[in-house]
């Protein structure tokens, strides 16, 4: 009997301690102190780490700062604000706050010591809106990734460049700061990610829109060597050629054009300089009545030192494996309900001037339907489709990783584009693929939800070994022009040629024009 009793109680101790060996790593130490999280399913969540000290006051238009450590634990339960931006139904000024420099992880890990790949994703919003909380895209986690989510300043707290800026700036540079956030957050991940069973070496930035744009400019950036081993850009990049005026629709801006804007927003807002604009509160800076938009990232020389297009010729950038895509109808939630034939031909002579006679071939809008898809096809080419195509391209031929090229087509009533004529994947769409909107709903978007399951499989094998292929899954090849390599993703998933040839052949060779014609300018 007593054997018996000894024998059950070391089966209830390896019970227990296998128990408790099996529970998420709902507890940690980081560079600045303890910090609990809390419980989803077999995940621990931290819904707000401070990667950075709060870039309020004295900090405000400055590189980021150390974060403070703290005593005790640290409870991250509750996600943290939103950066400011215009509010809309859902997202009202008391959600947001200039301190806003945290980042969010989920980690399925169960030890320290597990060295799980590692997703860092970078929201979108145009560089204006948008926040880092949700669910943590935790459909990637469920399947052995830790995914950080981070949060960055955006709009005019993110990416103002003004002259005494740059004066007072070690480095000599303005305007870059929401870029500058992200990178800190990248090295807070190195030092800090094995703490939740990450591993520091297998870290893939990935991101949507603006996210996707600053995932190309991190890939180019000097700044950013080691620090990241893959990408996945969805629906964005940043290739368009620049000049020393203020950012136009097809052209960037350098430091010295993106320091007027700045000057021009200080006039509109009635102020003498950089002292009174650091006075002002957050959200009258970046709130919807401001009545200026539009700050973007500038080639700086030290965030951005060059057009990227020029910097992937030259084989100078980041060479990492990537997944570059686009959706079929990305124009589709940027084109004006009210667009009308005779205003379509204004905005296509206003972008493409001496152009507009060959756009209007591969862009027709003769009637007011057409014009609605004229605008939107435009949009979708010159905006996402062009900068993809030259991404995998140029990396393709001066790279040594390889670089995938994919096109979600998938025919859906869900979109983000309420207008009926929409025909194809809208922008943004593609989030739903990725975050279990349909993954959780196949009874009712069962064709969706087949697709998301195929996506999230290459996504997760390319996480996690640099390659999207695997066992079960149509073998998907590096991007090759002359050949159907890229994936598309439609009732399943498919090798096609480049999807829309024509029409994003005609775009590189309209930016083509505009690289010369402004690189000329500066001679």
């Amino acid at each position: 009997m007593k054997r018996l009793f000894s024998t059950l109680f070391v089966l209830f101790a390896v019970m227990t301690v296998t128990c408790a060996q099996q529970q998420p790593l709902l507890k940690t130490h980081i560079e600045t102190g303890d910090i609990e999280g809390v419980l989803d399913g077999q995940l621990a969540v931290y819904k707000a780490i401070p990667y950075a000290a709060p870039p309020v006051g004295d900090l405000r238009w400055k590189a980021p700062q150390p974060a403070q450590p703290w005593e005790g634990v640290r409870k991250a339960d509750e996600f943290g604000p939103m950066p400011p931006q215009p509010t809309r139904p859902g997202r009202t000024a008391d959600m947001m706050n200039e301190d806003c420099l945290y980042l969010g992880i989920s980690t399925p890990a169960t030890s320290v010591n597990d060295r799980l790949p590692v997703f860092f994703w970078i929201h979108g919003g145009g560089f204006q809106t948008e926040w880092y909380g949700g669910d943590l895209w935790k459909y990637i986690a469920q399947r052995g990734v830790v995914v950080v989510s981070i949060e960055y300043r955006t709009g005019a707290l993110g990416f103002m460049a003004h002259p005494e800026l740059t004066k007072e700036s070690p480095d000599g540079h303005s305007g870059n700061y929401g870029l500058l956030d992200q990178i800190y957050a990248l090295q807070w991940v190195q030092r800090n990610i094995a703490n939740f069973g990450g591993d520091p070496s297998k870290v893939t930035i990935a991101g949507e829109s603006a996210g996707a744009i600053s995932c190309s400019l991190l890939c180019g950036s000097p700044l950013t060597k080691g620090l990241f081993h893959g990408c996945i850009s969805q629906s964005g990049g940043s290739f368009a050629p620049w000049t020393d005026s203020p950012r136009s629709l097809g052209m960037d801006a350098s430091q010295k054009g993106a320091e007027q804007q700045g000057i021009a927003f200080q006039k509109h807002l009635k102020k003498k300089n950089l002292k009174q604009l650091r006075k002002m509160d957050a959200m009258s800076l970046c709130d919807g009545n401001v009545g200026f938009a539009g700050f973007w990232p500038c080639v700086d020389g030290y965030v951005i030192c060059d057009d990227q297009y020029r910097l992937y010729e030259r084989g100078e950038y980041n060479d990492v494996p990537v997944i570059v895509m686009t959706n079929s109808d990305e124009g589709a939630l940027f084109a004006p309900g009210n667009m009308t034939a005779e205003n379509y031909q204004k905005s296509v002579k206003g972008i493409f001037g001496d152009w507009s006679d060959e756009a209007l071939k591969y862009y027709p809008g003769s009637t007011d339907d057409e014009a609605w898809h004229g605008f939107g096809n435009a949009f979708r080419d010159m905006g996402f489709a062009w900068p993809s195509y030259a991404w995998v391209n140029l990396q393709a031929k001066t790279g040594k990783s390889p670089a995938y090229a994919a096109f979600l087509a998938q025919p859906s009533t869900m979109s983000f584009s309420q207008d009926p004529r929409r025909i194809g994947v809208a922008h943004a769409d593609d989030i739903m693929y990725l975050n279990g909107h349909f993954l959780t709903q196949p009874d009712k978007y069962p064709h969706e939800a087949a697709v998301a399951e195929i996506m999230l499989q290459y996504w997760v094998n390319f996480i996690k070994t640099g390659n999207p292929n695997a066992k079960g899954l149509p073998y998907w090849p590096t991007f090759d022009d002359s050949k159907p390599t890229t994936m598309q993703f439609s009732n399943g998933a498919s090798l096609i040629m480049r999807p829309n040839r024509e029409q994003v052949d005609f775009v590189d060779r309209f930016y083509k024009a505009k690289r010369e014609a402004s690189e000329a300018s500066r001679k």
